[in-house]
């Protein structure tokens, strides 16, 4: 078994994009501009958006924090995203989810530029990244892509098993896996919670892709011998010898699965810094498109 080190992979991905930035600025052009706006105090968002901005400083980027209070009406946070939409200066807008209930996200996510849209939910995104056409690829699929790259994992041919179909993680990745490349070639099958025999299809998956927020939902009766095991899942699970209170679980019991596997990913420190690694390509993309003209 051998892990998938997220953390590992993402450091690669951003010393890469140091050097290009650095390449940019002696060349005189603007670096990358991202604008996180943060809604509320939730704990999960905040430690989210901290570890955006620490990145971006990390390759550097420049990196603007936009807070509001969890009562402002959404006809300001609106404004503040088409202002933001106008402004030469910034090449990537992304508003942490979840938002207060009183907000719609589709909302706000539609009122982003596309070629903002450096977190990939815009329709037009969507569509694009569908279509099979050059476009932004949403940041949690497209940091299990890139995961899977820094290791050199053969996908063709293999049946990969999607466990959730959120528009955020399960529907992208089931399409990015089935296109031709390598990540890709893959025959996908979506399961969700009205998915009947579900264990006995993931004993079948060569990739088992789990994104459904279920703590360790994955047993190992679930899955075959030399499977390829990615956690997207992470939930906060109540622990009183936690400092914090609470500790991580992924949506795999790892323990159990982990001596089974070919590979697996770590939660935390698999999926969650792909993400940002892959939010960070996403905002260097929109930058250099912009300089392109």
């Amino acid at each position: 078994m051998q892990l998938l080190n997220g953390k590992e992979a993402s450091q690669a991905i951003k010393d890469e994009l140091k050097i290009e930035v650095a390449q940019l600025a002696t060349h005189g052009n603007a670096v990358p501009h991202l604008v996180a706006i943060l809604v509320g105090n939730n704990g999960a968002s905040e430690t989210y958006v901290a570890a955006k901005v620490k990145a971006c400083e990390e390759v550097g980027f420049r990196s603007t924090l936009i807070r509001f209070e969890d009562t402002v009406p959404a006809r300001q946070l609106l404004d503040k995203i088409r202002e933001l939409n106008t402004d030469i200066e910034v090449d990537g807008i992304l508003v942490q989810l979840p938002l207060p209930d009183h907000i719609s996200a589709e909302e706000v996510i539609n009122t982003i530029d596309p070629s903002k849209d450096v977190d990939g939910f815009h329709p037009a995104t969507v569509g694009k990244m569908v279509l099979g056409q050059p476009t932004f690829i949403p940041a949690t699929p497209y940091g299990i892509l890139l995961l899977l790259e820094h290791y050199k994992i053969d996908t063709k041919g293999k049946h990969a098993v999607v466990i959730g179909r959120s528009h955020i993680v399960g529907r992208p990745i089931s399409i990015l896996l089935s296109n031709p490349g390598n990540p890709g070639n893959c025959t996908v099958t979506v399961c969700h919670s009205h998915t009947k025999n579900l264990a006995e299809i993931c004993r079948t998956g060569d990739i088992i892709i789990a994104a459904l927020g279920r703590p360790e939902f994955v047993k190992a009766d679930m899955v075959k011998d030399g499977a390829i095991i990615i956690d997207v899942g992470i939930t906060r699970v109540e622990d009183a010898t936690k400092k914090s209170g609470f500790k991580l679980k992924g949506d795999v019991d790892f323990e159990a699965v982990a001596p089974k596997c070919s590979y697996i990913t770590p939660v935390p420190g698999g999926v969650g810094p792909m993400t940002i690694a892959a939010l960070l390509k996403n905002t260097f993309k929109a930058c250099t498109m912009k300089q392109e003209g």
